[in-house]
């Protein structure tokens, strides 16, 4: 408004500085209450109160741009320099600094072409750091025991999570709840996957980060650089489900797998628990089968190997009857020797005075008696040894025979037709059984009562003859 006061030199109107700033201000306002801009962000600033500093510019010109805070909330994507925008908004005027600006109601990138361009952008760097690396990705684990999700809490993606785990194998879930859209969306993901790392106590052994579809503005979060490092450095591994299949956002390429739906995450999380059991199950027969046949192939290859053994009888009968022929033998030797010698020294002393004879025979009869002495010795020293030799191969063979096992209280079960009985299957009731203990045999009658015990007595063992040495 005009000063009231006169002015005697000129006839212009007369304002202060805060009047000529609101009369601008107000003018402004009346000529551009609504207009839409479209420009390159540059200088962007998020001020500690939320709201949201930056300036449009062209190739000619540039002008102030705010956000207010409650309509930062509500933006879809993340504005940073170099973005092309579309915005909404009214021309006013900031008279503390005479500078005019544009107060922004809404704002969204200049076609999807923009976002695209800045998202190759961001991808080449990102994998020029080797976040994408294929050496990076780690194996997710057949079994998880507990299974960390980061989505919303409200949407459809957490109950088709939970509903497709209990159908194929339940596991514990760890829901850590966060904003999958607007503003802060992508701080709050970063900070829940760094957040599972972190933890010390209910680790989580896989990670679903999962989101439904939308636009590529409504999966922007999932773009965000802070999203995509913490996706990175997770040292739990981690499966991104985010949008539907045809939608590829930057965490994707930095998980260790890719999920086309966050119903798929699921199945890719966990096995199927009745293909598991039905695993078990042919394994167990398969071990069962492969143990009986290899029972049977170690028995038979016993049973040939005692094909080839010799009867140990049959070696003492042999070694027996040969000490006998060699005794015989000896006896008959030394017979014929002592005969020869006698008929030797009687033709030897027929020809000799019997006073010059008398002291050579007496000399060679002590050295005889002392030859026979010896040669005694050395009888019965070898039969001795031909006895122990003979007892250690009849206890051997007593070893081998199965009555030294009933003496150990064991007990021989065989039919009515004299075969063996291993196995109570085998035995029908009122079969006729004879069981034989080391004293003797016992009838038994399966299922009823037994006769009295029968006795049979073993021939006793024939005394050794005693040898002549003559």
């Amino acid at each position: 408004m005009p000063s009231d006061r006169p002015d005697s030199r000129s006839n212009v109107a007369e304002y202060t500085v805060s009047e000529l700033s609101q009369k601008l201000k107000r003018t402004l306002e009346d000529a551009f209450g609504h207009v839409t801009l479209r420009g390159e962000i540059s200088g962007f600033k998020r001020a500690a109160s939320g709201h949201l500093y930056f300036g449009l510019k062209d190739d000619k010109s540039v002008i102030d741009g705010i956000v207010w805070k409650g309509q930062a909330a509500r933006l879809t994507f993340r504005p940073e320099d170099g973005l092309e925008v579309l915005c909404t908004g009214r021309v006013t005027s900031y008279p503390a600094r005479s500078k005019y600006q544009i107060v922004i109601d809404r704002m969204e990138p200049a076609g999807e072409g923009a976002l695209m361009a800045l998202l190759e952008q961001r991808r080449k760097q990102l994998a020029a750091e080797g976040l994408f690396a294929p050496e990076r990705k780690r194996p997710l684990p057949f079994l998880p025991a507990r299974i960390g999700v980061v989505t919303s809490p409200t949407g459809a993606v957490i109950r088709d999570i939970l509903h497709r785990l209990a159908d194929r194998f339940p596991r514990h879930v760890l829901l850590w709840p966060v904003k999958v859209q607007g503003d802060g969306a992508a701080e709050e993901v970063a900070a829940a996957i760094r957040g599972f790392n972190a933890m010390t106590e209910g680790l989580a052994d896989l990670l679903i980060v999962a989101r439904g579809g939308g636009s590529i503005e409504d999966l922007w979060a999932f773009n965000e650089e802070i999203v995509v490092r913490a996706a990175a450095e997770s040292a739990i591994p981690l499966i991104s489900a985010v949008g539907h299949e045809t939608d590829t956002t930057l965490i994707d390429h930095a998980s260790d797998r890719r999920a086309p739906t966050p119903t798929a995450a699921a199945e890719i999380a966990v096995p199927v628990r009745s293909e598991i059991a039905m695993q078990v199950t042919d394994l167990h027969r398969r071990s069962l089968s492969a143990l009986r046949r290899m029972r049977v192939e170690r028995r038979n290859a016993v049973a040939g190997l005692a094909r080839g053994l010799v009867d140990p009888r049959r070696l003492l009968q042999t070694h027996g009857q040969r000490l006998d022929d060699l005794g015989d033998a000896l006896a008959r030797a030394l017979k014929l020797n002592a005969g020869r010698g006698r008929q030797r020294l009687t033709h030897v002393s027929g020809g000799l005075r019997p006073t010059i004879l008398r002291q050579p025979i007496r000399d060679g009869r002590d050295r005889t008696g002392r030859a026979g002495q010896t040669l005694g010795r050395e009888i019965r020293r070898t039969l001795d040894d031909r006895r122990k030799a003979l007892e250690g191969a009849a206890r051997l063979l007593e070893g081998f025979s199965y009555r030294a096992t009933l003496k150990r209280g064991y007990a021989v079960v065989r039919d009515d037709a004299g075969g063996l009985v291993t196995r109570v299957a085998s035995v029908k009731p009122g079969a006729a059984l004879e069981i034989e203990f080391d004293d003797g045999r016992q009838p038994v009658v399966a299922g009823g009562d037994a006769p009295q015990p029968r006795r049979r007595s073993r021939p006793s063992a024939p005394k050794p003859k005693q040898g002549d040495l003559f």
